[in-house]
């Protein structure tokens, strides 16, 4: 495929995911009470993202599924050329999942264009939670060489993609929840900073060394090692630069995150630094009340309770004795 293949697919991947995210973000804002905005902050107004949001989304979706399709169509060219039925029978597992991805696209910007031609939400979330799983069933299943190194890199692309396909099913529950999206988001950016990963390791020097691509035709390839010791060391490598991914992902997310509230505001209620020491003395304060009544019928009870009270509290102290018998005036 390609180091230029993996940038192009990784970057397009990257820009739908932040562009999800962010469009997410603002609808959770415009959905957020003014009473529960600062009062710096109520004169700001988020964006309408709504429809035109969907529709950006749908159109890079449909790109990128066209660009998968015809890059597996010049695989296939090349992997008759070169006799190599097994990477046909890949690039046509290729085709199905984009054309999936590009079904749910066209159905979208239909959806948004003509209002002759709908289709509920529901419908579209079911083709794009099937794509979904379709693309983790690719990965998973997929091993051309089971000692390969790559298989490590599809095994760890598995998370991502389950990101994206368990947002999907929550959204099927609630197509206005803004969550489901979000999370959906960061998957995709998280699937398209990973896909970068793995062409840079595949066609260039990021890998263990003594490790090489060796390809078949241009969709069959698989990395081999010249002893245990690098397929070890390949294999960690991978996890670590996955975790580092991961880490920078968060990052960005919680940097995010606090910006967005420094701009928009969140509610104060949920934000309000309370110490326990507060709460604890607050608690002690309630527990301590007084058995006070005004009713005639409860008065003379509550006279009684409390003279027994007192007999029970005082304590009569014992006159000091001396070799066991008591003083005497």
């Amino acid at each position: 495929m390609g180091l230029f293949t993996y940038t192009i697919a990784g970057g397009a991947l990257i820009i739908i995911g932040a562009w999800e995210s962010l469009t997410s973000a603002y609808d959770f804002l415009k959905q957020t009470p003014s009473s529960q905005l600062p009062a710096q902050n109520t004169n700001r107004t988020a964006p309408k993202t709504a429809s035109a949001s969907s529709m950006v989304t749908f159109l890079l979706i449909s790109v990128l599924s066209v660009l998968f399709i015809v890059n597996s169509f010049l695989s296939m060219s090349d992997a008759v050329s070169s006799k190599d039925n097994m990477g046909f029978a890949l690039q046509l597992e290729v085709i199905s999942v984009a054309f999936l991805f590009l079904l749910y696209s066209i159905l979208g910007i239909l959806s948004n264009t003509k209002d002759s031609f709908r289709f509920s939400l529901k419908i579209l979330n079911i083709i794009y939670a099937f794509a979904f799983g379709e693309e983790f069933l690719l990965f998973y299943t997929q091993s051309k060489d089971p000692s390969g190194i790559e298989n490590r890199y599809y095994d760890l692309v598995l998370v991502p993609i389950a990101i994206c396909l368990f947002s999907t099913v929550l959204e099927l529950k609630s197509s206005q929840s803004t969550y489901a999206k979000l999370g959906r988001g960061i998957g995709l950016v998280l699937h398209g900073m990973w896909t970068l990963q793995m062409g840079f390791s595949f066609y260039s020097n990021l890998i263990a060394n003594g490790c090489s691509l060796h390809e078949r035709s241009r969709g069959n390839y698989t990395i081999k090692c010249k002893g245990h010791m690098e397929y070890h060391r390949g294999r960690a490598i991978a996890t670590l630069q996955f975790n580092c991914h991961l880490a920078l992902l968060v990052t960005l997310a919680v940097g995010y995150y606090s910006f967005f509230c420094k701009t928009y505001g969140v509610n104060q209620e949920f934000m309000r630094y309370k110490p326990l020491g507060v709460q604890e003395t607050q608690l002690d304060n309630n527990a301590r009340f007084t058995l006070e009544s005004d009713d005639e019928d409860d008065g003379d009870g509550i006279k009684e309770l409390r003279s027994v009270e007192m007999q029970k509290s005082t304590v009569v102290a014992p006159e000091a004795t001396t070799n066991g018998y008591g003083s005497h005036p």
